[in-house]
């Protein structure tokens, strides 16, 4: 029988220490959570962040005593609601979202189809707002949920007004295909882009799912810079794209002005 020696648990103990620090993985531990694993167990949650059982039951107590966990009655921890009171002080969630819901209403009125509130985060854009109606197309979308820029119309209103060096970057790294309509191809990524920014308007034609296609506009700040993307997404048969069209930015417009944009003479 092979025994583990003191000297040598301290050891990995010391290794964990120094190789990362306290917040780095109190951040671990948070980032243990998203859309697929919305309940962990403590071995779950130190599996997922890498650290040993000892660290995560350390640390899962702190942030539970805090109030950015939750553990339940079956000792499986969920996030907790002072991370959502925290989060709703971003000017880029909540505030947003407020600002914006009356018009996303008036685009779901409309149109009766999927509405949609997005903002970018690096390469990826993270949904802050969506009204669904129950004909509605199915979208693998939730409030919260991520997507890479090029492969979705709020995506590619976000990623054509973005300074010319941080798209090149993004054309110039992987595209990731979901269909086989998805954008992989950086050259015609950049034609994409560039009929964006003559239009103001983006179309993404089944390249999330193959059977639905979005429009989306950007939504511009106070200094006329974009901030956000608004978008209506439909199904892709029968799409009458130029029908949307005038929906979709009288709403980005409307956002824009309440987030005190005002367009020049």
């Amino acid at each position: 029988m092979t025994s583990t020696r003191p000297e040598t648990t301290a050891r990995s103990t010391h290794t964990e220490r120094t190789a990362r620090s306290a917040p780095d993985r109190l951040l671990a531990v948070l980032a243990a959570f998203d859309h697929e694993h919305t309940a962990l167990s403590l071995s779950d949650i130190g599996r997922r962040a890498g650290l040993t059982l000892t660290t995560a039951h350390r640390l899962a107590g702190a942030l539970t005593e805090w109030g950015a966990l939750e553990r339940d009655a079956s000792g499986v921890y969920h996030v907790g609601l002072r991370l959502w009171e925290i989060a709703a002080l971003a000017p880029r969630g909540l505030a947003l979202r407020q600002l914006a819901l009356p018009y996303l209403e008036d685009l779901y009125e409309s149109t009766h189809e999927n509405v949609q509130l997005a903002v970018r985060d690096g390469t990826e854009v993270v949904y802050t707002e969506w009204i669904s109606g129950r004909s509605a197309v199915g979208v693998h979308i939730r409030v919260g949920a991520r997507w890479p820029l090029h492969a979705t119309g709020v995506g590619l209103a976000l990623l054509a007004h973005d300074r010319p060096d941080l798209q090149e970057a993004y054309c110039a790294g992987e595209l990731t295909s979901f269909t086989p309509y998805t954008i992989t191809d950086p050259v015609r990524l950049r034609r994409v882009l560039a009929e964006v920014r003559r239009t103001g308007m983006a179309v993404s034609d089944r390249q999330v799912t193959d059977d639905a296609l979005s429009v989306a506009a950007p939504v511009r700040g106070p200094g006329g810079a974009v901030v956000a993307a608004v978008s209506v997404v439909v199904p892709q048969v029968g799409a009458q794209v130029p029908a949307l069209i005038p929906a979709v930015r009288l709403a980005a417009r409307g956002i824009s002005r309440a987030l005190g944009w005002r367009p020049e003479p």
